[in-house]
């Protein structure tokens, strides 16, 4: 059985209102049209179905939600699954048959003003009836994934075969005790690098995928229990009443119930890219995943999560792989030419090799000749193979894209908590080239929680305690132009409770002064009147408007809000607090224009409201919408007031400023302001000088910059420095011609008006708390606290993560240089190598990998933000870095070389002893190195090094895994222990870089 419970007043009660005369004839049908909903809806279900009170939800008790209550018949789950299907379609018939909008509210259980009733059990049984706001995504690659991964690498497949080799001929040769040794070796050295790479990437990959999910959180605002509020996007349910504005996305398959001037973007969905006007009467429907492009609404939720079609395409879509980053690429460049260099080489040395032993130039210690027959001399050559596979693996910098995401990926999370989300990777490298950075002014420069300061009417200031002296009339004329004008609201929780506003900072100041000062009652409002029409505020008009009508006196108004400039030059007269109308001549325009000038040089934003009766027969049209369209007069107004808003600067707005300015790079404030706020704004931040004057060409307004030729914006555009009353145009064309002049733009914006801009620029960063979702879509970071300050701190973590790179660079190719020498020059003299196969993995694992660890999370230091930008076509390893690698690496390589021929006559040791302390000291010298590699430029590597606590852990295990494969490993490794005299030589020798890479610093180099 359904029931139906209505409010108390009852069914008599819902008659006389419509019968009431003081509705007017499209409401009174209206209100007969729901209630015959109503009753269609309850008569079906009980001649078709017959009520379960154990498949049924209660919505809400009746105790406490005086809202219409159904139970859910079993009727539901089918009538349910065909609405979806209607909305999904699109089919308006269909939906008419049901009886429209209001019928789908019914059969959903919610009231199309208050919602649903939204506490935790209501909301459990329709996510458990109708299904959660989510889909299914591809589960993420596993660690087995990334271990296959790093084995199908050729070089490492080279290493395992021959390893094979190694452990067969090894058996073969010296029996399954002793002959397992070498092989053994290879398979475990392969096997320590393949897991450290696969649990790297594995890392990295469950690290994009965190950040992928929080990226994907949205909040919307929804209306439950006759309260707006925001929630996750994942908490939608069926039933919701959905707020919607310009930027928002659809969270949800949904119909439209109200609203102004709805304009939806569903190119995601359908690949269409004209935008479609949605309203009640010819298009309600709304698809999950379409953009909000003009107007507002409200819209009920039809349907969730797999139920809607995005849902449905989403879940099919494949997790995407990461792209690789410019940075990437450019290192994979290097990485190729790198390894065809030691591919050259390590052939060069085995062809010498060759030539060697089949020469029989070469011999065992035993002064016999090596080459005495096939079967030896196959194992001979697949040994000198093996090295030489070893030697080009430590020659080939594998890591050098590893390091790239490991830092990219540390910078992302550690700027996360700096209150910056990277969406996509490589903003972080180009964000570090970054020499001009375009920025708003709301919300980034300043706090955003405006308030009213000023109050004119007409030329008289009217102060806080003046407010009765203004004239009733005009008092109830600024009631209807704030409370009807707005896509805010103001709304009491409970009668005792203070009111809470809802919408843009501008709105909710506006509407708080209202109510505060004004004392409007704003549903009171709402009541007495009808909207015809809305023309809602976009940045090129910089002003809305509405048309209502009284439903007392019929009599029709056009009420007028927005930049106090335009819209004072569409009046013709202006009121006085006493309600007198006075004619604007151009003296009373120049006194109101000073005022507002006034007003704005002070960093007051001005808005003003003015109004116009309008003929009833200019909006006289006909109940089915057809005839005359209402006439949204922008002529011969009259001026009702005059506010100015303060919105004060952010606190460290002026500090990160300067920080940016001192790195080189120039900001630029776009703002839709006039030239005098924007004047004083920019001087309060530090954009301009206070102290200098304006040199004429700093300070344009949008409309002038648009009128400029080619020749004189490109001319001008570096000489700009605050760009006022601009459009989104403007904005757009500014970005084009800074990167035509060669600069790296990062620009910011919240609206979605700035999409184009953001699409444009190199690096799109967009608001957090005030930016629409289309903004945040289009952007390639996410300043989540809306602040300036965390735009220079991603200006320092993208300077960082180059910094970083270029460390490691630095790093790898010394080991590159050295190893590729010392093996060419001892191969070619004396045909023997001083480091085995397991040692140069070895020295592989800890460069690649730990090295890389290490260095990659080095944090950004000042020393960043007083150097140049980096261009983005600048050369990856710079002069600097040249002359640090080769002292370095040629100081190895003498060392090294030195042991090598001399070292068992210098120490007095055996050959076996020799090559212990060769690989010892090699390891230990990069070990020491890693330190110099900390900065590339600066003498004092140590500075800073207690703050990074991971790359003392690393220092630490290598050494502690050095000592054990020195002292322990000796089967492994192919070594012997040493005594404390030979590590200290050892360590002495290593420990000779440092002053080293003191003193080369002081050679000057010059970078081009």
């Amino acid at each position: 059985m359904v029931s139906i419970l209505i409010h108390p007043r009852g069914i008599t009660s819902l008659f006389l209102q419509v019968n009431g005369i003081s509705f007017t004839k499209p409401q009174k049908r209206w209100r007969i049209a729901v209630f015959r909903v109503h009753i269609i809806l309850s008569i079906s279900k009980q001649s078709h179905f017959k009520a379960s009170k154990s498949d049924s939800i209660d919505v809400a008790s009746p105790a406490h939600n005086p809202h219409i209550v159904l139970d859910i018949d079993p009727a539901h789950d089918a009538n349910h699954g065909k609405l979806i299907e209607i909305v999904r379609n699109k089919n308006l018939s269909e939906l008419q048959s049901y009886g429209g909008t209001p019928a789908v509210t019914e059969l959903l259980r919610t009231n199309l003003q208050k919602g649903v009733y939204g506490d935790q059990e209501d909301l459990r049984r329709r996510k458990a009836k109708f299904g959660s706001n989510t889909y299914p995504k591809p589960k993420p690659k596993g660690i087995i994934h990334f271990v296959l991964e790093a084995f199908w690498d050729a070089t490492i497949l080279i290493l395992l075969v021959c390893a094979t080799l190694s452990l067969a001929f090894g058996i073969a040769e010296h029996g399954a005790r002793e002959g397992w040794y070498e092989g053994g070796s290879i398979f475990l050295a392969v096997f320590l690098v393949v897991v450290v790479s696969a649990a790297s990437n594995f890392r990295q990959d469950r690290q994009f995928d965190k950040l992928s999910k929080i990226s994907d959180e949205i909040r919307i605002e929804v209306i439950r229990n006759n309260v707006r509020k925001k929630v996750s996007i994942y908490d939608v349910v069926v039933g919701d009443i959905v707020v919607l504005k310009i930027g928002d996305q659809v969270p949800t398959d949904g119909l439209f119930i109200d609203g102004h001037s709805l304009q939806v973007d569903e190119s995601s969905m359908t690949g269409e890219s004209d935008h479609l006007e949605v309203n009640s009467s010819l298009n309600p429907f709304l698809l999950s995943g379409s953009k909000i492009v003009d107007g507002y609404a409200r819209m009920v939720v039809v349907s969730v999560g797999m139920d809607t079609a995005w849902g449905q395409m989403m879940s099919s879509i494949s997790r995407k792989s990461v792209e690789q980053t410019p940075l990437q690429e450019r290192l994979s460049k290097l990485t190729s030419f790198i390894r065809k260099v030691g591919l050259t080489v390590a052939f060069a040395v085995f062809i010498v090799m060759m030539i060697r032993y089949f020469n029989r130039n070469t011999r065992h210690r035993n002064g016999d000749m090596e080459f005495n027959g096939v079967h030896r001399g196959f194992r001979d050559v697949f040994s000198s193979v093996l090295r030489i596979v070893s030697v080009t693996l430590i020659a080939i910098p594998e890591a050098l894209p590893l390091a790239v995401t490991l830092t990219l990926t540390y910078s992302m999370k550690r700027m996360m908590a700096d209150q910056a989300m990277v969406r996509k990777l490589s903003a972080c490298e180009t964000m570090g080239s970054a020499t001009v950075i375009c920025t708003d002014k709301t919300g980034t420069l300043t706090i955003n929680e405006m308030k009213v300061a000023k109050f004119f009417i007409g030329l008289e200031e009217i102060l806080q305690s003046s407010y009765k002296i203004i004239s009733q009339d005009l008092v109830e004329l600024l009631h209807k132009g704030i409370a009807l004008n707005t896509t805010g609201s103001a709304h009491k929780l409970k009668p005792e409770s203070p009111v809470e506003y809802f919408g843009s900072p501008t709105e909710k100041a506006v509407l708080s002064w209202g109510v505060e000062n004004l004392v409007i009652d704003m549903d009171g409002v709402k009541q007495q009147h009808t909207i015809l029409q809305v023309e809602t505020f976009n940045s090129e008009k910089k002003q809305s408007g509405v048309l209502i009508r009284n439903n007392v006196d019929n009599s029709v108004h056009v009420h007028w809000k927005g930049a106090a400039e335009m819209i004072l030059s569409s009046c013709s007269y202006f009121f006085e607090p006493t309600g007198e109308i006075k004619i604007m001549t151009d003296e009373k325009k120049s006194q109101l224009e000073n005022i507002i000038q006034g007003m704005a040089a002070t960093s007051l934003r001005c808005i003003a409201f003015a109004y116009k009766k309008i003929e009833y027969e200019e909006c006289n049209t006909s109940e089915n919408g057809e005839g005359k369209a209402p006439r949204m007069d922008h002529e011969d107004l009259t001026l009702l007031g005059i506010v100015g808003m303060k919105d004060p600067c952010r606190p460290n707005a002026r500090k990160a400023i300067k920080a940016c300015k001192d790195a080189g790079v120039a900001i630029k404030m776009v703002t839709g302001d006039n030239v005098f706020t924007a004047k004083a704004i920019a001087i309060e931040c530090g954009i301009l000088e206070n102290d200098k004057q304006v040199i004429p060409g700093e300070v344009i307004e949008g409309i002038e910059f648009s009128n400029y030729t080619d020749e004189e914006r490109m001319l001008k555009i570096n000489d700009i420095r605050v760009l006022a009353r601009s459009s989104p145009l403007d904005k757009l064309l500014m970005v084009q011609c800074l990167k035509k002049a060669g600069q790296v733009v990062a620009v910011t914006g919240d609206g979605t008006n700035d999409v184009p801009a953001l699409k444009e620029a190199d690096v799109g960063l967009s608001m957090g708390i005030q930016g629409t979702e289309l903004a945040k879509e289009s952007s390639d970071i996410i300043i989540l606290d809306d602040d300036f300050s965390t735009v220079a701190t991603v200006l320092r973590w993208g300077r960082c993560v180059y910094n970083n790179i270029q460390k490691f660079i630095q790093f790898q190719l010394t080991v590159n240089v050295a190893a590729l020498v010392i093996n060419f020059i001892a191969a070619v003299s004396s045909g023997k190598e001083p480091l085995t196969a397991v040692q140069l993995l070895w020295v592989n694992l800890i460069m690649d990998t730990l090295g890389a660890l290490a260095l990659a999370t080095e944090h950004p230091t000042n020393e960043l933000m007083h150097n140049p930008p980096v261009g983005k076509t600048a050369p990856l390893i710079t002069n600097t870095m040249w002359r640090n690698i080769l002292t370095q690496a040629f100081y190895q390589i003498a060392i090294l070389l030195i042991l090598h021929f001399s070292g068992r006559r210098i120490f007095e040791v055996n050959q076996q002893v020799n090559n212990t302390l060769i690989f010892n000291t090699f390891v230990l010298c990069q070990i020491f190195n890693e330190f110099n590699s900390r900065s590339i430029e600066k003498h004092n590597v140590f500075k800073g090094i207690h703050k990074n606590k991971l790359f003392l852990s690393i220092m630490v295990i290598t050494v502690i895994l050095q000592i054990m494969m020195v002292e322990f490993l000796a089967n492994f490794a192919n070594t012997v222990r040493l005594n404390i005299v030979q590590w200290c030589i050892c360590v002495g020798i290593a420990a000779f870089t440092w002053p080293l890479g003191w003193a080369v610093k002081y050679i000057p180099v010059r970078n081009s």
